[in-house]
């Protein structure tokens, strides 16, 4: 039975402040006076002054490094890095001033608030050059290890990968594009998805950057680049034959963090997912009798097997648009969360998790998953040969270009 909207639990600190509790007096938090803190507080202080505004990307890659830190900054530029961090994503403080006894929560908000009306944007741009920063105090090294993965030696262009706490996560990274999937973010994901199924994480996790989990397939994919249409819809055929049977064969717990709303094949493979957490702020949609195409990602058999067939029917094949609520009512979602505690009551959760023993989640999860691994190949198999036909179709072709005209229009 679906939960619903979780509860938080406590005031539970955002993610992007990923650091050891604050002391228990706020006192403690004060420059000491040391060449180092004074260092730090000389850098802080002269960020307030810097304008405009980083990108989503920039402000995501920052996370990333934030989480990578090799030494303790201190706990004067820890609460400047959380009121940046919550100046940028929430806007100023709105929130109840803590009790004079809740000593942490109180140095938290006394930062915070010290932002005063400062935009998200510059708070962002703030946020970012704060980071960088103590990326550069300690070396090259760290960047490039945190931010950089390789596939074949070459970096991913379109993806975040890391693997902290025992935990892999494969970040979708065009959030300008609304994390629209190319050809070749395809096969960055197959090729993410192999790595993480060798490395040494317990559980691998799947998100969007930016405020979107993933708007499905970028329709520039369907542009006749060279060859004949033939030609091309074989080639797409394969390829996403190949994407999906990653999701089958994967021997990992995978866990689908859906932050925002959701389009097409990034709702289709959910059923291949062992869990599946979202924002309230998420949707869930499959528009494919709009665009003259035929469902993928397995849905064709998992959507009926968890929701019922007429419910499947509804989303399938006439569109319908879901809430997370109602994702989670359907079986779609295990489990929802408000927005506002969305990140941080997940990844708690998700690092408890991982704690786990890793050989005992993998071979459970291969035991559920073998019996019915030859039925989902054959499903996957069928799905790819009718969208192949559906992509040479004289149906879909219009649907398509009447989906171009109409952007063109905007």
């Amino acid at each position: 039975m679906c939960s619903h909207v979780h509860k938080p639990t406590g005031g539970g600190s955002n993610r992007g402040l990923q650091y050891k509790t604050l002391p228990p007096h706020p006192s403690k938090v004060h420059c000491t006076h040391t060449s180092e803190h004074c260092r730090w507080r000389k850098l802080c202080g002269s960020l307030i002054n810097v304008a405009g505004g980083a990108t989503v990307e920039q402000f995501e890659q920052a996370k990333v490094k934030l989480s990578a830190l090799r030494n303790d900054p201190g706990n004067e530029v820890k609460l400047k890095v959380y009121a940046l961090f919550k100046q940028a994503t929430q806007g100023p403080c709105n929130t109840a001033k803590p009790g004079m006894l809740d000593f942490v929560n109180k140095a938290k908000w006394d930062a915070w608030k010290s932002l005063g009306s400062i935009s998200q944007e510059e708070a962002r741009q703030q946020y970012c050059d704060l980071i960088g920063s103590l990326v550069e105090a300690e070396g090259p090294s760290t960047t490039e290890e945190a931010v950089t993965s390789t596939v074949s030696g070459a970096a991913y262009k379109t993806l975040l990968v890391n693997t902290e706490d025992d935990i892999t996560t494969i970040k979708l990274n065009r959030p300008a594009k609304k994390n629209a999937i190319t050809n070749e973010m395809y096969n960055e994901i197959i090729a993410a998805l192999e790595q993480a199924a060798k490395d040494d994480s317990v559980i691998t996790v799947i998100t969007g950057a930016g405020d979107f989990y993933c708007s499905g397939n970028d329709l520039t994919n369907f542009q006749l680049q060279h060859g004949s249409v033939e030609e091309m819809a074989k080639r797409g055929g394969e390829l996403l034959r190949k994407y999906v049977r990653a999701y089958i064969d994967f021997p990992k717990p995978l866990v689908a963090v859906v932050n925002g709303p959701a389009v097409g094949i990034s709702v289709t493979l959910l059923g291949l997912f062992d869990l599946v957490y979202a924002t309230e702020r998420a949707t869930f949609h499959t528009p494919f009798s709009q665009l003259g195409q035929s469902a993928e990602g397995c849905s064709s058999y998992t959507f009926p097997k968890m929701m019922g067939t007429a419910k499947a029917s509804e989303i399938l094949l006439f569109n319908k648009k879901l809430t997370a609520v109602k994702a989670c009512e359907l079986g779609l979602v295990t489990e929802v969360f408000p927005d506002s505690s969305f990140q941080s009551e997940v990844w708690t959760r998700l690092k408890t998790y991982a704690k786990l023993p890793r050989n005992s989640l993998a071979f459970s999860k291969q035991l559920i998953r073998s019996v019915e691994k030859e039925h989902l190949y054959a499903v996957n198999d069928a799905e790819v040969e009718c969208l192949i036909g559906r992509w040479m179709s004289d149906e879909c072709f219009n649907a398509i270009m009447s989906f171009f005209q109409a952007k063109a229009k905007l």
